[in-house]
Parts: structure tokens; sequence; C-alpha cells
């Protein structure tokens, strides 16, 4: 068989020709990134209705249907530690018209935690937008004679293996922080996990542990009764709903496992396009500058964050070490 040399109008036609016809197959993709939203967008919350994260997402779900002017639904699909309603983001169409509004456990946390996880963060999701930081109020039962956390540190050195700590699950925030101080203190505090936050604060208001992290959302009404006593708060700055009770840090506190805060965020599928990732913070953005939404998070006791997909990458690779180190420390390993 006898092979010609492409001449130089045969070599131009079939460029032209692979051209013209990548350009037919970008037209779709083009067009729905054009044309979206043109339908309702799904937004999951992997946590049971009721709760804080599910209160945020539908009054920023809320916003966003009529900035988007489409429907944005939300979907609660709670269960391991928010790891079954993150899975089935991570593996949903890159559209956006399915995205998680979660907590950092499941968008963070959890990979270090479990064994095994479904899916993987940093592969399989993309950030969108960092809506809240979620500091915590520390708080002890009234037969703890402290009021500071200094004295806190002090007192559970000196009633060694005589305090118990609660959380709402094994390795959330409540239990790293609550190791870290028993460690730091070598007090050999108990810790005792509980299915939720209120059943905590509840021990905790009859004595059955000594101390807790909670939001305050729920401490601030027993800690205006005098049921508990607020100690101190975790995060760089005070709590917007107690502005009276200082952070940790400020008490000479410094450690990194006092100033970090557990945040809430939207994650959309790693195929997601550019252009529809920017639009969709874009809407967070304007629904979290509105007063009444400012309002009310403030009252949740969040923080709310001016973010973007680049600051929020940012951010995570800035706290991906510190919540490592925090569970390690801790001991805590799920399967």
């Amino acid at each position: 068989m006898t092979f010609r040399p492409l001449n130089r109008r045969t070599l131009l036609c079939a460029t032209a020709s692979v051209a013209a016809f990548a350009s037919v197959l970008a037209v779709p993709a083009a067009h729905a990134q054009n044309t979206y939203p043109n339908k309702p967008i799904r937004m999951v919350v992997p946590f049971a209705a009721g709760g804080a994260t599910d209160v945020l997402a539908r009054l920023i779900g809320q916003k966003m249907a009529a900035g988007m002017g489409q429907p944005v639904i939300i979907d609660n699909k709670p269960g391991a530690a928010g790891i079954i309603g993150t899975d089935a983001v991570a593996k949903a169409p890159g559209d956006g018209y399915t995205v998680v509004l979660s907590l950092s456990n499941s968008l963070l946390t959890n990979e270090f935690l479990y064994d095994k996880l479904p899916y993987d963060s940093q592969r399989d999701l993309t950030l969108v937008y960092q809506i809240a930081m979620a500091p915590l109020v520390l708080v002890v039962h009234p037969s703890v004679p402290v009021k500071t956390g200094p004295e806190l540190l002090k007192y559970a050195a000196a009633n060694k293996a005589k305090l118990a700590y609660g959380s709402y699950g094994v390795g959330a925030y409540p239990h790293l922080a609550g190791a870290h101080m028993s460690l730091a203190t070598q007090s050999d505090m108990n810790h005792v996990a509980y299915k939720g936050e209120a059943p905590m604060v509840q021990d905790l208001i009859g004595g059955q542990i000594q101390m807790a992290y909670a939001s305050a959302l729920v401490a601030k009404p027993h800690i205006d009764s005098g049921k508990i006593r607020a100690v101190g708060v975790t995060g760089e700055r005070r709590m917007g709903t107690l502005p009276n009770v200082p952070t940790l840090a400020e008490q000479g506190m410094k450690d990194e496992a006092y100033r970090v805060t557990g945040w809430l965020a939207i994650a959309v599928p790693a195929s997601t396009p550019k252009p529809i990732v920017a639009r969709l913070a874009d809407e967070v953005r304007k629904a979290t500058q509105q007063p009444d939404v400012q309002q009310r998070v403030a009252a949740m006791g969040f923080e709310l964050k001016d973010s973007s997909p680049e600051l929020f990458a940012a951010a995570y690779k800035a706290e991906r070490p510190v919540w490592e180190r925090l569970i390690k420390q801790s001991g805590a390993r799920l399967e």
C-alpha cells in the first residue's frame, strides 16, 4: 500500500472539520450554562428537619429562589453524620441543580474520622460558599465553681477523673475540644456522647455531666435562666447574641482547639461548570446580605462570612491540618 503525504489544502479541511465538530459538541453545554437555571434546584441538607442547618438552608433557599427565578427545594437526607446526604450530592450530575448545604463534619472532618467514606470531599465536590462560622459556648453546671476558662482548667486539673463533658457525637467539635482540654490538664475527664445537642444540654442542667460546648441557640435560654453558666465562646470573636461572654482566646486560652470553629457551607458535584458555581456563590452572597437573614443568623449564634469559591478553598486548605491534628489527638475513629 502506498501512502501519499497530505497537502496543505487537505490538512486545512481536516482541521476545519474537527473544529466544527468540537463546536457542535460544545453548544449543548454552553446553552445549559446560559439558560441556567431553568428548573427547580434541589438543596440537600444531610441532617434532620428542624435543626440549625435545616433552618439556615430554608432561609437561604428562599432568598436564592427569589434571585434565581426558580424554586429551591430543601431535601433532608439525614444519617451517618451527614455522610448519606453529602454522598448523594457528590454522585449527582454536575449541572447546578443539586447542591448540598452542610456542616464542616461532612465536608471536611469525616475524612479523618472514618476508615472508609463513599466519597472524597476534595475529589468529588467543589466548594461554593462558606456561609457562616458556628462558634460554640462553653457552659458548665452551676455546681462547678468557676466563671472563666482559665479557672475551669485549674479546677479540672485539681479534680482528676471527677468531671464529665458531653458532646453530640464522637468526633464532633465538642468531643474534640473536650478531649484536648482533658489532655492539656491531665484531668482524665470522661466523655459522654449523646444522640443530639438537646439531650446533652438537659443532662448538663441535671448535673449528670459537668461541662459541654453547646450552640447559643440551644444554650442561651438556660444561661439566661441561670440553669447553666457560660464560661467562654470559641472562635476569634464574641457572639452577637452573647456579647458579654468573652472568647476563650481573650481569656488567654490560645490553643488552636479553642480558636477554630465549625462552619456551614454549600458545595456542588465536582463536575459543575465554573460559571454555574460562580452564579450560585453570587446568589448565596446576595442572600446573606439581606438584613432579615443577618438578624436571624446572628440570633442563632452564627457569624456570617463574606465568601467566594476561592476564599472558601483557601480557608478549607488552612483549616484541614488543624482538624486532622485535633481528631488524631482525641483518638476518635469510626467505621
